[in-house]
């Protein structure tokens, strides 16, 4: 019998992203008279001068103009609006209605940082640890993030958790770490869901507790994180926090499988090929643990399986498996663009 790969993947990788454009109106949701409503800017009202910004940086209302939005925004920020400035950060980080310019970006961020806007904290944190307009500087990285973190940034606590982690930065503290995955997991960041789930597992920082560990992994799994629906398989096949269950342990291999884990591939590969969960289906295994053999560039452990399976089917079998691998591939490459996409 082929033997499930039976380990913990450990993702302590920086979710590192910049904070999109703040669509806060300070009006109400409502057909708003633009004429009335930039008569009323014009007269110096910040709020007005905001609101108009976004409604052309939307087209709501509008037709949609990207350089007014920044004139608007400009006027508002000038009165100390620090969403406008943010705003304003944004369009010229992505150059939205303004020529291109990523210390201009950083500088807006930091006006509107200065002024306690969160986002702007957080982005500020991410342009000094990627060393886009300034130089990397993990003691300014720490500064803001940890600023933004005292404001419930689900984000930064999620990134100065893994920078206690790792002690980048900062003096490590695995309980830190905990802590502050703690309270960005409580916020539904999948991603500190799945850390703080592995603390849990580990038993690093925490005391460890597979029931634990299972409740944050499926909190982190149902929303689409890939590595948790790994995990949880992996605890339903060996039992660990929970009754044994191979139906459910082929159930949440394959949802992170369709995502490209090779990992969770190769396992229902093999819960395919053992009838472990699902009725035998040597084709079908040999389509999975094929793909993972592509996503881990050939792992001797995938390509053995792969080739053990290969050597038992038929001609037309084989043909049968080729055709359901460039089904699978062609749908779990629309499934990565599609998360891809989601997070830009």
């Amino acid at each position: 019998m082929l033997v499930i790969r039976n380990f913990f993947v450990i993702l302590f990788l920086f979710g590192l992203f910049l904070f999109g454009f703040s669509a806060q109106p300070s009006i109400a949701a409502k057909k708003v008279d633009v004429v009335a409503l930039e008569k009323v800017a014009l007269q110096g009202n910040a709020n007005a001068q905001y609101n108009l910004g976004l409604m052309y940086y939307n087209g709501q209302g509008v037709v949609q103009d990207y350089v007014r939005a920044a004139k608007w925004f400009e006027l508002a920020a000038k009165q100390g609006d620090a969403i406008a400035q943010y705003n304003l950060g944004i369009m010229y980080y992505d150059g939205k209605g303004v020529m291109q310019d990523y210390k201009e970006a950083l500088r807006r961020y930091r006006l509107s940082a200065e002024l306690g806007n969160a986002d702007a904290q957080y982005n500020l944190g991410v342009m000094y640890f990627e060393a886009i307009g300034v130089p990397q500087d993990y003691k300014e990285v720490t500064k803001w993030f940890e600023l933004a973190a005292k404001q419930d940034n689900a984000a930064a606590q999620y990134n100065l958790g893994l920078m206690y982690y790792n002690g980048q930065g900062v003096e490590q503290s695995y309980k830190e770490a905990v802590n502050l995955y703690r309270s960005a997991a409580k916020q539904d960041n999948a991603d500190a869901q799945y850390n703080f789930g592995l603390m849990y597992y580990d038993g690093t920082g925490i005391s460890q507790n597979y029931k634990a560990a299972v409740k944050w992994f499926r909190r982190a799994a149902k929303q689409g994180n890939a590595k948790a629906q790994y995990n949880l398989g992996l605890m339903y096949y060996a039992g660990e926090g929970l009754i044994a269950d191979f139906k459910a342990a082929t159930q949440w291999f394959e949802l992170a499988a369709k995502q490209g884990d090779a990992d969770a591939q190769y396992n229902l590969g093999l819960m395919y090929a053992n009838g472990e969960g699902v009725a035998v289906d040597s084709k079908t295994a040999h389509a999975w643990i094929s793909l993972a053999c592509f996503r881990s560039n050939n792992q001797e452990e995938h390509v053995e399986a792969r080739d053990a399976i290969a050597r038992k089917l038929s001609r037309e079998e084989m043909q049968v498996s080729q055709n359901l691998l460039r089904k699978l591939a062609t749908q779990i490459n629309e499934n990565i663009l599609k998360n891809q996409a989601a997070i830009k």
